[in-house]
C-alpha cells in the first residue's frame, strides 16, 4: 500500500529510539512524507544527523528556535502533520501528554495540532504496569489516541514483561491499514472487552477462580484491533500475550476489574463482557495462610458486583449509541438461561456456549457460540476460538455503525 500523508515522527527518551531510524526508512518506502522531532532525552540515544539523512528533512528539536519561530515554525509544522507518531513513546512523554503540558517542541506540537495521534510505548515493565502510566494512557484513549503496543518481551534492562516498543514494521503496517482507501469496519469505534478469570483472595496463598483461560476474549480482542477499532482490554490472571495493536490492563479480583472498566468506560462504544467473573468473594481475608486443622472449613462468602450488569447500565446513561455484549457459559437450557441473563443484565446482545461439551470452552482453543439478540438467534457452529472471534467481531459490526471517525 502506497501513501501520500505527512507524518511527523516524534521520538522520545529511552533505548528503543534506536527503532526510529528503521521506522523513518520504512515510513519513506510506504510513501509518507516524514519530519522528525526529537526530545532532549531521544538525542542522547540517536542522532539527528542519522534521522536527517533517513528522512530527508532536516530534525526539529528546539521550541524557541528563533529562526524557525519567526515565522511560527511550530504552528506551521502542526498544519503540516497529517498524523503524528511518536515513537518511543516514553513515560514521561505520556504523563505530559496526558496533562496537556506543552513545554517541549514535540509535546507543543501534539497539543497544537488536530492530527490523529499515534503512540508506541517504550519503557520497563514496572513503569507500564504502574496506575499512573495506566491512567495517563487510559485518559489519552479517551480523547482518541492510538496506544499501539507495548509489546511483552525481554527488556534491555533485564526484565521480561510487557513494555517493548512495537517493532518498525508492525507500526508501519498499522498505519498502512489506517490510510488505507478501504476504511476499517470498526475505525473510530473504542472497544472494551473483559477476559480470563478473577481470583478471591482468600489468604495470601490461597483464592477462589475458575476455568476460563481468556482465550476468547483476547481472540475478540485481536479481531476487533485488526478490524479497525481502539481496544482497551481488561484481562484477569491469564498466561496470555497481549494482542497487537491491543492497550491490556491486568487485574486479578472482581473489585479490580470493575473499577478499571468504570475508568475507561465514558469513551467506550462498545462493550464485550468475556471474563468469567467469581459471583462471589470472602467475606474476609485472612492476614496470614489459615493452617489446616479441623475436618471442614466453612467460608462466608459475600456476593461481587454484578459487572457487566452495572457497565451496560452506566455505558447507556453515558451515550445513546452504544453496544453491550455479554457472554453466558452454561452446562444446561443454554438458550432459556442465555434469554433470561440478555433481559436482566440489559443488553443488547448474549453469546452462549455449553462448557460442558467436550473439547469446547474453557482451556480448549476451539468453541461454539450461539449469538442471540432482539432480532433472533445466530449459531457460529464449532471451530478455532480465532475464527469464530472475527465472525462475532464482523456480527456485531452488522448491527452497529461501524464508522463513527
Amino acid at each position: 500500500m502506497h501513501t501520500n500523508l505527512n507524518i511527523l515522527l516524534g521520538i522520545s527518551g529511552g533505548i528503543a529510539a534506536y527503532k526510529a531510524a528503521e521506522l523513518t526508512r520504512l515510513l519513506k518506502k510506504l510513501g509518507a512524507q516524514v519530519q522528525v522531532v526529537m526530545t532532549p532525552a531521544a538525542q542522547e540515544f540517536i542522532t539527528p544527523l542519522t534521522l536527517q539523512a533517513l528522512s530527508g528533512q532536516p530534525v526539529h528539536t528546539e521550541l524557541l528556535n528563533p529562526a524557525a519561530e519567526a515565522a511560527m515554525g511550530h504552528i506551521e509544522l502542526a498544519r503540516w502533520a497529517d498524523a503524528i507518531v511518536i515513537a518511543p513513546a516514553s513515560a514521561d512523554v505520556l504523563a505530559r501528554l496526558s496533562a496537556g503540558m506543552a513545554n517541549d517542541l514535540l509535546t507543543t506540537l501534539c497539543l497544537a495540532s488536530s492530527a490523529p495521534l499515534f503512540l508506541a510505548p517504550a519503557m520497563n515493565q514496572a513503569m507500564w504496569r504502574h496506575p499512573a502510566t495506566q491512567a495517563n494512557c487510559a485518559q489519552l484513549l479517551a480523547r482518541g489516541a492510538y496506544v499501539l503496543g507495548p509489546a511483552e518481551g525481554e527488556q534491555a534492562c533485564g526484565d521480561t514483561g510487557p513494555g517493548r516498543m512495537w517493532e518498525p514494521q508492525a507500526i508501519c503496517d498499522y498505519l498502512a491499514a489506517w490510510c488505507g482507501q478501504e476504511r476499517p469496519a470498526l475505525r473510530g469505534q473504542h472497544w472494551l472487552i473483559t477476559a480470563g478469570p478473577t481470583r478471591e483472595a482468600l489468604d495470601p496463598v490461597r483464592y477462589l477462580t475458575n476455568h476460563s483461560s481468556g482465550k476468547m476474549g483476547y481472540a475478540i480482542a485481536a479481531a476487533a484491533a485488526k478490524a479497525g477499532a481502539e481496544v482497551t482490554l481488561v484481562s484477569g490472571p491469564t498466561a496470555l500475550p497481549a494482542p497487537a495493536g491491543v492497550r491490556r490492563v491486568e487485574v486479578v479480583s472482581a473489585l479490580e476489574m470493575l473499577a478499571a472498566c468504570d475508568e475507561v468506560l465514558p469513551s467506550v462504544d462498545v462493550l464485550v463482557g468475556a471474563a468469567a467473573v467469581a459471583d462471589y468473594r470472602p467475606a474476609a481475608v485472612a492476614d496470614h495462610k489459615i493452617k489446616k486443622s479441623a475436618d471442614n472449613l466453612s467460608l462466608a462468602l459475600v456476593k461481587n458486583p454484578d459487572i457487566l450488569a452495572h457497565l451496560a447500565s452506566r455505558l447507556r446513561s453515558l451515550k445513546a449509541h452504544c453496544f453491550a455484549l455479554g457472554f453466558a457459559a452454561e452446562t444446561e437450557h443454554l438458550v432459556s438461561h442465555a434469554q433470561a441473563k440478555l433481559q436482566a443484565k440489559g443488553l443488547d446482545a448474549i453469546a452462549a456456549n455449553d462448557v460442558s461439551v467436550p473439547g469446547l470452552g474453557f482451556n480448549s482453543d476451539n468453541n461454539a457460540l450461539l449469538l442471540i439478540d432482539r432480532q433472533g438467534s445466530t449459531t457460529l457452529n464449532p471451530r478455532s476460538k480465532v475464527q469464530l472471534a472475527e465472525a462475532l467481531v464482523a456480527w456485531v459490526a452488522k448491527r452497529f455503525p461501524h464508522d463513527l471517525s
